[in-house]
């Protein structure tokens, strides 16, 4: 799911107030309709939002841990299946579908084949062959359901004043000690495109976004140039995309810790509100002072993850 499958957005952001007053407004439109969540992944705030959404709605919830607990599945075509994998996605994903009338699936970028991720080939098997509609809690290349978790949060705590209409927000790269996809700054990207904002994307140089998610955003390497004045800064690791050298797709090719948002750089927003979609690696990407500070919008962004999903949810429950 991408930002244009909402369709008006203004009017989603309106959806979503409206079930944050009443969660259990629409509970009837899921019963006896069941919700496979597949995940090939960990995962704690997509899990719990989720399957409280689904629940909110009516539904009845199966989840599934593919790594845990099912026989271990092969994705790939033309392969003799001679090692640890017992069945095939292609099987599997048909008999998924007998059971359920909406089916989500978390996968993550293998962050090896560049190609493969983007063509999203795991979740796009789903698509194809499970006789459902599919949603992604978060796929190799995009977190819709995160990205509009965010945004909901940027309008609940933004007020435009006479001298600012509409909110200054950066996307900051920081340090990792690990490769990670690009699926949420893609996702935040795309949709911070696509909402009423000011919408700055700030990294080292060899970490640029794919230019379909960038899309009009200013890019600005200067990061402290970057956050001058933002209302909302929001900090995420990602490994190279590899848009300008594909050899370098995955890797991590930079560790420079002057990047960690810390109270120095937050000192030079507009009273900036500071975001991310966690878990967070304290240290690396934000200082203690940051997340612990009265700005710190995690907590309240995490819980929003609940009627991002129970809006994506209940539409797809109308159009069954």
């Amino acid at each position: 799911m991408n930002v244009q499958d909402l369709g008006d957005l203004q009017k989603a952001l309106l959806e979503a107030e409206e079930i944050k007053k009443d969660r259990f407004k629409y509970q009837n439109l899921g019963k006896n309709k069941t919700l496979m969540m597949v995940f090939f992944n960990n995962s704690l705030r997509t899990r719990l939002s989720t399957q409280k959404a689904a629940m909110n709605l009516g539904m009845n919830v199966i989840v599934l841990d593919v790594n845990a607990g099912a026989w271990k599945l092969e994705t790939e075509r033309g392969v003799i299946m001679d090692g640890d994998k017992s069945e095939h996605l292609l099987e599997a994903i048909p008999v998924m579908g007998c059971y359920c009338d909406l089916i989500g699936v978390r996968s993550f970028a293998g962050l090896t084949d560049r190609e493969y991720d983007y063509a999203e080939t795991v979740i796009n098997q789903f698509i194809k062959y499970s006789g459902r509609p599919v949603f992604a809690m978060e796929s190799a290349t995009v977190h819709p359901l995160q990205a509009f978790a965010d945004l909901i949060t940027i309008q609940e705590n933004f007020v435009p004043t006479n001298e600012k209409k509409r909110p200054k927000v950066v996307l900051t790269w920081a340090p990792h000690c690990r490769a990670l996809p690009q699926a949420v700054p893609n996702s935040f990207a795309e949709w911070m495109n696509a909402a009423d904002v000011d919408f700055v994307v700030t990294h080292p140089e060899g970490y640029e976004l794919d230019p379909k998610f960038v899309g009009n955003a200013l890019v600005e390497y200067d990061q402290m140039k970057a956050l001058e004045g933002a209302d909302f800064v929001y900090a995420k690791n990602w490994s190279c995309p590899g848009v300008s050298n594909p050899a370098d797709y995955g890797k991590i090719i930079s560790k420079d810790m002057s990047w960690t948002v810390d109270a120095a750089h937050m000192a030079v927003t507009d009273n900036g509100k500071f975001m991310h979609c966690l878990p967070v690696r304290r240290g690396l990407i934000v200082t203690d002072d940051v997340i612990e500070s009265k700005n710190s919008l995690v907590i309240p962004e995490a819980a929003n993850r609940e009627i991002s999903a129970t809006v994506v949810i209940k539409r797809m429950l109308e159009s069954l």
